[in-house]
């Protein structure tokens, strides 16, 4: 029996391979895919909030049939933890909102550059936020290129600093959001994840934030864009036409939701460090492909800036989990 059991082994291995390959393959052509989507949405219609919504009704709808058609089991919370979830809410929807605004006003390359400037958020948010979360000192030596990556890739030749500010502040406050969304909600998300009472996989954790990410927005499309929210959309359809603009919106929503979904449960496969690596490189890809796709500049500056801070982003993460050697434990006499 035990012979037949190591036989096995291999080809459960090779299946586990090809799950955690089609896993990354859907989650990058996903996230691409989310981007050009995403900036020929905001290109044609000019109310940024309510299009950071639609994205989101549009996965909320999934998780709703998902779940009324039985496809996936229903999350079983109690006000408690639902309580619990909505601070993390919250900050996935400033994180969204950010996003989208940053690719909206600005290059969808400079907005991911800037992106890349994550882990200098998350490593203040883990030393501001109990319980404090300190990185190696390597880790935080790796924050330097980051920094001085995003800087040099600002600077244009012969013109000195040339910086998107409004593409800037935004992608800075979707980098600040998901920094605390990662450091509140990963004890409540375990939480969750260890109570099989609850149902709440890696795939309902996300639709759960997902929908209170969307209950959050509303009030950011009431205040800023609802004045003038007809007006516009009349406009983006008499240009456009409603066709190109609900299918714009419509994939953009899609993608977003499909490619975090494949993130998710990427990252619950192997952990956080394998998933950021591979989020460092999926970054490169945006670039290249966007500023095919949408003509974007890439001056030596540029190109040169993000390659040192896409790196730094990549040392940052393998050298953030490196823990010191624990010493020997002494032997009782």
């Amino acid at each position: 029996m035990a012979e037949k059991k190591e036989v096995a082994k291999p080809a459960a291995a090779g299946n586990d391979t090809l799950k955690l390959v089609g896993l990354v393959v859907a989650w990058y052509a996903g996230n691409t895919l989310y981007n050009i989507y995403n900036k020929k949405a905001t290109n044609m219609v000019h109310a940024h909030w309510f299009v950071a919504w639609a994205q989101l009704f549009v996965g909320l709808a999934w998780s709703l049939i998902s779940w009324g058609t039985g496809i996936r089991k229903t999350p079983n919370l109690s006000a408690a933890d639902i309580a619990a979830c909505v601070p993390i809410g919250l900050f996935a929807c400033m994180a969204h909102g950010g996003s989208v605004l940053a690719s909206a006003v600005g290059a969808v390359s400079f907005a991911q550059i800037v992106k890349a400037c994550e882990p200098v958020f998350a490593a203040v948010v883990g030393i501001l936020i109990p319980p404090m979360d300190i990185k190696p000192i390597l880790a935080y030596a790796m924050l330097i290129p980051i920094v001085g990556g995003v800087g040099l890739a600002c600077i244009k030749e012969g013109k000195g600093v040339s910086i998107n500010v409004a593409a800037f502040l935004w992608a800075s406050l979707a980098n600040a959001s998901a920094a605390m969304k990662g450091k509140l909600g990963s004890s409540v998300t375990k939480a969750l994840k260890a109570d099989k009472e609850k149902n709440m996989d890696s795939a309902n954790v996300y639709a759960v934030m997902n929908i209170i990410s969307f209950l959050f927005t509303i009030p950011m499309v009431v205040v800023s864009e609802a004045a003038t929210l007809q007006t516009t959309l009349e406009e983006a359809i008499e240009t456009h036409g409603a066709s190109a603009v609900a299918s714009n919106i419509f994939w953009s929503g899609f993608f977003f939701y499909i490619y975090n979904e494949f993130a998710f449960a990427f990252t619950a496969q192997v952990g956080a460090v394998t998933s950021s690596v591979l989020n460092t490189a999926k970054r490169v890809i945006i670039i290249v492909v966007s500023s095919i796709i949408f003509s974007e500049a890439m001056e030596r500056n540029t190109v040169i800036g993000s390659a040192i801070a896409i790196c730094g982003t990549f040392a940052y993460s393998l050298a953030s989990k490196k823990k010191p050697a624990a010493a020997p434990k002494k032997k009782d006499e």
